[in-house]
This record gives C-alpha cells, sequence and structure tokens, in this order.
C-alpha cells in the first residue's frame, strides 16, 4: 500500500498531512507532478508538461489497495477500477456508487461553459479542511491496515466497543 499524490494542484497543507501520516505508519507516499513543480518528497515522479501526463503517470503507479490523492474526477473514476481507494484534497472519499454522478455533473458544468455560461470556482481554502482530509486519510489508512492485519493485533483499532470479528 502506498499514498500516491497528484501535486499539480494539490495544496501544501494536504501534502505535508500526506507526508506526516506516511511516516507516521510506514508508508512510502509518491508524488506526480510537471517540471514546473519543486515538491520535496523521497518518492518524487516529475513528467512532462503534455495534457493528462500527471494522470497517466499515476494511473500506472496505482494498484489495488493504493490511496490516490486528487481533485481530477476523471482520474478518480479510473483509479477506483483498479481498486484504489481516492480521496480529495476536501476530505471528501471518491466511491464507485457516485462517480457516474459526479462525471455527469462535470460534463454539464463543461458544456454551459463553452456555451458561454460561468461557473463558480472552488471556495477558499479553511483549516476545517485541512483537519476533514487528515480525518478521512486516518480512516482510510485505518481501514486498509486492519483489513490486513488480525483483529486482537491491531495498534490502529479505535473502537474498543466494536466486537472483534
Amino acid at each position: 500500500m502506498k499514498i500516491i499524490v497528484d501535486a499539480d494542484a494539490c495544496p501544501k497543507k494536504v501534502l505535508q498531512i500526506c507526508l506526516e501520516k506516511g511516516r507516521q505508519y510506514a508508508l512510502p507516499v509518491w508524488t506526480v507532478a510537471n517540471f514546473n513543480h519543486n515538491i520535496a518528497s523521497e518518492h518524487h515522479v516529475i513528467v512532462g508538461n503534455g495534457s493528462q501526463e500527471a494522470d497517466l503517470k499515476i494511473l500506472n503507479l496505482a494498484q489495488k489497495k493504493d490511496i490516490v490523492v486528487t481533485q481530477d474526477w476523471g482520474l478518480a473514476a479510473m483509479v477506483l477500477g483498479k481498486q484504489a481507494k481516492c480521496l480529495s484534497p476536501d476530505g471528501r472519499e471518491f466511491r464507485p456508487d457516485r462517480i457516474g454522478f459526479l462525471l455527469e455533473e462535470r460534463e454539464i458544468k463543461a458544456k454551459y461553459r463553452r456555451g458561454g455560461g460561468r461557473t463558480r470556482g472552488p471556495k477558499k481554502r479553511t483549516g476545517e479542511n485541512d483537519r476533514r482530509f487528515a480525518a478521512a486519510l486516518e480512516n482510510i489508512i485505518s481501514d486498509r491496515l486492519e483489513a490486513v492485519t488480525p483483529v486482537s493485533l491491531s495498534p490502529l483499532r479505535q473502537d474498543p466497543k466494536r466486537p472483534p470479528f
């Protein structure tokens, strides 16, 4: 299991959280960005400036059980197809049962913009976004590790009232 970050448009705080969680759980954190970014990471992959190059590299790196952090709904859909988990920098987990709706929404908004319409951009990032992201990443890591670690040996077990089966 590894964490893969689409670092082209990733907020710095999200990248810091990923690196901290990677150290905490001894998980490698891979960052992928084009050559216009200066990112300090043990596993940093630099791709060209072409359209979708970072996305294709991330898709090639991703494997079942990995965690991918991206804002790109299209990339999220492809990553989910590889049975990896996918998380937005806002802390929303992309899920197979909802990704089709998100892709339809993206297409409708793109068509509206092509016709001259304007859509709102993202809201300003807050500390609550960072806390939500950190909690969501922690939950995904815990669930993934718990799935491969016997419950009685798992240091990540957070709910002592939950039965061990």
